[in-house]
């Protein structure tokens, strides 16, 4: 199968590339020359795409304007790239034959709903965004644009929301993986699965790590968290203990992805492990915890 991947350059495309390129037959975008771009060039430039979409039979878009592009770029350009340029790719692929589309999204478009006050929030694909910035309402406008291309030409659309994915210190990236955090290959992963699977219609998954907790341990989380953590989380708190770092005394959100790992067989692989190991062999996903201690 072939497979056309925007934004391959950056960390989760090209961890998507790497994973797709081991079955399938995949070509990359970027506007960055690197080894995962085989076309180098802007998103926006139709007759680019309509070279590389020769023959393709899926889409993974992951290429995007980002939260911290936010302030640094206009709301022009965010609704140019994330939401136009979107469109045009999903309308191209419809043209050219494409047979299913994946769309790289993210659970911050949730914003303020993930907050709710005096309690941990418990998010799943149920809740209703209530977006803070121009990023969240471009990804928003966008899932809809595809919902509605679903609808109209019977086009499969996998939208899948991934969580929290970047280099940070270890002591935070570790607790995230129970909560609100994800690895980039796990986030490789996901997109694999719903390639496979070709499921019908418009479908929306959130992308986070398995989580140990529950929506009765939400208040907990916010009022206890290290309590909570050494309840339902006993080997991090000893390793946390073992590093001499502190737990954290109140968490925020928790982004469940239970709906993706049923419907697309999908199972996050590293979680708060993981994190630690590539701390003790100092790779470069994950930053050192010194203040922390």
């Amino acid at each position: 199968m072939k497979i056309l991947i925007t934004g391959t350059a950056g960390r989760v495309g090209r961890a998507i590339y790497i994973n797709l390129m081991k079955k399938h037959e995949v070509v990359g975008i970027d506007r960055t020359p690197c080894s995962t771009a085989d076309y180098v060039g802007d998103i926006r430039d139709t007759a680019l795409l309509t070279t590389a979409l020769e023959g393709v039979e899926v889409i993974i878009h992951t290429a995007a304007l980002h939260a911290p592009h936010v302030g640094l770029v206009s709301d022009n350009e965010f609704e140019d790239i994330n939401i136009k340029a979107t469109e045009q790719l999903a309308l191209l692929g419809v043209q050219k034959g494409v047979k299913h589309f994946v769309f790289t999204s993210t659970t911050a478009l949730y914003g303020f709903a993930s907050t709710p006050e005096g309690t941990a929030g418990w998010v799943d694909e149920t809740v209703t965004p209530s977006p803070k910035t121009i990023y969240h309402k471009s990804k928003i406008q966008a899932e809809q644009i595809l919902k509605n291309i679903s609808n109209l030409f019977n086009l499969p659309v996998t939208v899948l929301q991934m969580s929290r994915c970047f280099p940070e210190p270890a002591h935070l990236m570790a607790v995230y993986r129970l909560t609100r955090g994800i690895d980039a290959r796990d986030v490789a992963s996901a997109h694999a699965c719903a390639v496979d699977k070709r499921l019908s219609g418009f479908r929306r998954y959130i992308i986070s790590g398995q989580t140990p907790f529950n929506k009765i341990s939400c208040e907990q989380l916010y009022q206890s968290a290290d309590d909570a953590i050494r309840e339902y989380a006993p080997r991090l708190a000893s390793d946390f203990a073992n590093r001499g770092w502190r737990l954290p005394q109140t968490l925020d959100r928790v982004y469940d992805s239970t709906l993706a790992q049923q419907e697309l067989g999908w199972l996050p692989k590293y979680g708060y492990e993981s994190v630690l190991s590539m701390l003790d062999n100092e790779i470069a996903e994950v930053l050192p915890a010194t203040r922390h201690r």
